[in-house]
């Protein structure tokens, strides 16, 4: 039965090479999850905030997690862009909860792209991993060079990004920033939900302050007391704690955090309920009460690495494209 079983993940990882690799016509708007042009997800917010993408003087290029999962079965390693129940997720989950954080401050760009398989982070195969993610990376660089060419004129960028999102934005900026002139627009890179290591980049450092531009924020975020292998591998991981935008390992008290924002958006973004402390390559916090907390059981708040400091990632996206303007 077990060999069966791999039988199966090796035919379905066969079909990543046999399905349609052509290049995506990033021209065409259904493979966008989010356009300042067309009414989306992006364009939400909760109670008693407001969208201002029409006026907004920077742009936001946001690469989504992983939304394609379930059980593999006989699904490609790779998503379909056409794929409705994944890009469904997309909007309505992913997009709404953490790329609407830009919307004061940035005209927001999403690509849609043919994700990896959640089981790609599972299998010990690497080689097989990285050519999953390898397929879909080449999807957001194709939609960051049409983003580039058509939609940027010149404008200040925010990445954004999330869990398999965050390897994509860690390529596109080997790529595109590194060591070129379009750093110079480049007014900061929030990396969450992957280990980071502090000397990723060699032009690109990691901020140390809220103000600071042309640099990298990454935390991964669990309840405190929790120590994890993930990332292990990785030596100096990155972290920065959200409500002081610090990489210091002073606890930053509930007084500084201005609103987490849970995941149906129909109450006001709630302040003063999360006190946050780096330790140990993570963000240590304390677990959030609200409706239904205590059916939380685990002790990774993965998910919630953007929900959880909605209003001050807000802010901070606001500070710095202050700060870039001034400077």
């Amino acid at each position: 039965m077990k060999y069966l079983f791999f039988l199966t993940l090796i035919f379905n990882f066969n079909l990543l090479f046999s399905q349609n690799s052509e290049k995506l016509d990033y021209s065409n708007p259904n493979y966008w999850a989010a356009l300042p042009t067309v009414f989306d997800s992006a364009d939400l917010t909760p109670p008693s905030l407001h969208d201002a993408q029409s006026t907004a003087e920077a742009d936001v290029f946001f690469i989504h997690p992983t939304s394609y999962g379930g059980v593999k079965g006989n699904k490609p390693w790779n998503a379909k862009i056409t794929y409705s129940q994944v890009n469904k997720k997309t909007d309505e989950f992913i997009i709404k909860n953490q790329a609407t954080i830009f919307n004061d401050v940035g005209k927001i760009y999403a690509p849609r792209y043919r994700q990896a398989h959640f089981f790609a982070f599972l299998i010990k195969n690497k080689d097989k991993k990285q050519a999953a993610l390898d397929f879909a990376y080449e999807d957001v660089k194709n939609a960051f060079e049409y983003y580039l060419k058509n939609y940027n004129n010149g404008r200040p960028i925010i990445i954004a990004a999330h869990s398999q999102g965050t390897l994509h934005a860690v390529r596109i900026l080997h790529d595109f920033f590194e060591n070129t002139n379009l750093k110079n627009r480049l007014v900061v890179a929030y990396l969450p939900g992957m280990p980071v290591s502090k000397t990723e980049f060699t032009t690109i450092p990691v901020c140390q302050n809220e103000y600071q531009t042309s640099c990298f924020c990454s935390w991964r975020t669990f309840e405190k007391g929790s120590e994890t292998s993930w990332g292990k591998e990785i030596k100096d991981v990155a972290v920065t704690n959200p409500l002081t935008w610090t990489t210091t390992d002073e606890l930053a008290p509930k007084e500084l955090h201005k609103g987490m924002v849970l995941f149906n958006f129909d109450e006001t973004p709630k302040e003063h309920a999360i006190e946050a402390q780096i330790h140990n390559g993570i963000l240590w916090v304390n677990k959030p009460k609200f409706k239904g907390s205590q059916l939380i059981i685990k002790n990774n708040f993965h998910q919630g690495d953007y929900n959880l400091f909605y209003v001050n990632i807000r802010e901070n996206a606001r500070k710095r494209l202050n700060a870039f303007w001034k400077g």
